[in-house]
């Protein structure tokens, strides 16, 4: 049935980050919205960066797109429902539905596919493969065996920037 739907990626560009969520699939529209009337664009480019950005887009998701924050009573925090992960030029960092952030090294997975995109990639990872193989790669085994993960694929590339 996913072939007869046209809309169906779930990649966003904000300023010169990429945000690649998992779930459902209003986050795209939900994201595009809420960042096309911010001028300019937040700089994603660290953990603490992503979490300012992040609090103030809760709020909004209450209010202005009808979130429902509840997931489980025995959280600390509201729930965003939002799991993304983000690349720009300062690396690879991973958002999570409690708004903590995560910094990467080398690469990582999310979504319910994610067991068998870090086993792809970490097979490819240091064999002269470029990045753009390896994330394909490992989205492509997610959709071959992750019932959840699906074609088309959608790879994004970004150049790496001095890190401090």
């Amino acid at each position: 049935m996913c072939k007869y739907i046209i809309t169906i990626l779930k990649i966003v560009n904000v300023g010169d980050s990429y945000l690649a969520c998992v779930g459902h699939a209003s986050w795209d529209l939900v994201l595009t919205s809420y960042f096309s009337n911010l001028s300019p664009p937040p700089l994603l480019d660290s953990p603490q960066a992503i979490f300012e950005t992040f609090r103030q887009l809760h709020h909004a998701l209450k209010e202005d797109y009808f979130l429902n924050p509840r997931e489980d009573e025995e959280d600390e925090f509201e729930s965003s429902r939002l799991d993304c992960l983000i690349a720009n030029s300062a690396g690879i960092f991973g958002l999570y539905s409690l708004r903590s952030v995560m910094e990467y090294t080398k690469f990582y997975a999310f979504g319910s596919g994610y067991r068998f995109a870090l086993g792809a990639m970490w097979v490819l990872y240091g064999t002269g493969a470029s990045a753009e193989e390896i994330a394909r790669a490992g989205l492509e085994a997610s959709a071959e065996f992750d019932g959840s993960t699906r074609a088309p694929i959608e790879v994004k590339t970004v150049s790496l920037g001095t890190l401090p």
